[in-house]
């Protein structure tokens, strides 16, 4: 992928980031004749016609010019008509309605990456939600052919789709510009832990993406975004920065979006949802997570059985006096450091924007001498919380 890179550095740093190069990074003007598909620009963002993708011949090359937005261009497209069936949309938002109704009926309420639980309505895993639910609608929508073209141009063949409602209600807040998984995901201390090649590796293993299900004028808050930004190198450090911030709200763009019009783009892209103005537009978007196939391990390994092995090892070391660094390294091979994939409902963010990993909880069971039937206890707790 390229990005703007810095010269020399294996590791990146808060102070990497610089503003003035930022800026030039993302002062560039997007030219349709660079994008034969494309059928406009619009504030820089390149738009396409569904209708016209689908009856594209030439697959191949529509695939490498769709490369080229996310990777070097703007980083973003719209699709207008990428679910051409408006019946099949509405079907789909019926079932939406139907968990969310569901949810509140229960009592829980869905927490939120960047909003207060309560504040709108957010059905995790809504994926799998929707094919137990309604197995016919799900299958109508998700053989949608534009989906599978634009993921399978970024990601190769072997994607993994993930879905989340997102419903942001009359007066719901935006949100602060970010970038998102995997990188996007962890504080600025652990992101400056990865060397500078993984944070150039992160944009390629997911793309992000947003069907609209209902129509989103601009005052209804549809997401903001600033492009070219996914080419900034040590973007994952500077989306938090003040002067990254207020730069961004100077400088971003928005595109409203009809029923059935969709939104695809580089997850390195700062972008933000929209504050919703309306007084009656309950803005409800389909938000598209996809992974690469390349995102697992190898072999299946039971590290809850392999943590709990060696936990009664790390305590006797621990009390002969093994030092943080030898601990941590056995912690290391032995428990799930990485607290996803996950079921958000019952494994919600703690303290950030990710939910303990299990190495965490292998960490504080040594660091407060836990007996060994606690650990087991907690990691079984902790496993079936992950559970779908």
């Amino acid at each position: 992928m390229s990005v703007a890179s810095v010269p020399g550095r294996a590791w990146l740093s808060e102070q990497d980031c610089d503003l003035d190069a930022f800026r030039a990074l993302t002062d560039r003007t997007t030219r349709l004749a660079d994008y034969p598909h494309a059928a406009s620009v619009t504030e820089n963002v390149l738009v396409y016609e569904g209708d016209r993708l689908r009856a594209t011949e030439d697959r191949d090359a529509l695939r490498a010019e769709l490369v080229r937005a996310f990777a070097d261009g703007p980083g973003i497209v719209v699709v207008q008509g990428a679910c051409p069936d408006p019946e099949v949309v509405d079907r789909v938002t019926a079932v939406f309605e139907a968990l969310i109704a569901e949810q509140r009926a229960s009592g829980a309420t869905a927490g939120d990456h960047f909003a207060q639980p309560g504040a709108n309505d957010r059905v995790w895993n809504a994926l799998e939600k929707t094919a137990l639910y309604d197995p016919e609608a799900f299958a109508d929508y998700y053989a949608n052919d534009v989906l599978a073209l634009v993921c399978s141009a970024w990601l190769g063949p072997g994607y993994q789709v993930t879905s989340q409602v997102n419903v942001v209600n009359p007066g719901g807040a935006g949100q602060t510009a970010h970038r998102d998984y995997h990188l996007g995901f962890l504080s600025n201390a652990t992101a400056a832990a990865y060397p500078a090649h993984v944070h150039r590796l992160s944009p390629v293993l997911t793309l992000q993406g947003a069907v609209a299900h209902c129509d989103m004028p601009a005052d209804s808050g549809p997401t903001l975004y600033l492009p070219y930004s996914q080419r900034y190198e040590p973007g994952y450090l500077a989306w938090r920065l003040p002067a990254f911030q207020a730069y961004f709200e100077a400088h971003h763009v928005q595109l409203p979006l009809a029923k059935g019009d969709a939104a695809f783009f580089n997850p390195a892209l700062f972008h933000a949802a929209g504050t919703n103005r309306t007084a009656d537009v309950r803005r409800t978007a389909n938000l598209l997570q996809v992974s690469s196939a390349f995102g697992r391990a190898m072999e299946t390994v039971d590290r809850e059985a392999v943590a709990n092995a060696v936990f009664p090892v790390l305590l006797r070391r621990a009390a002969e006096g093994a030092g943080e660094e030898w601990l941590e390294n056995v912690v290391a091979a032995s428990a799930e450091g990485y607290p996803f994939p996950t079921n958000l409902d019952s494994d919600p963010p703690v303290d950030g924007l990710a939910p303990p990993a299990q190495a965490d909880v292998l960490r504080r069971a040594v660091r407060e001498r836990w007996a060994p039937q606690r650990l087991r206890a907690e990691l079984r707790a902790a496993g079936e919380r992950r559970e779908s």
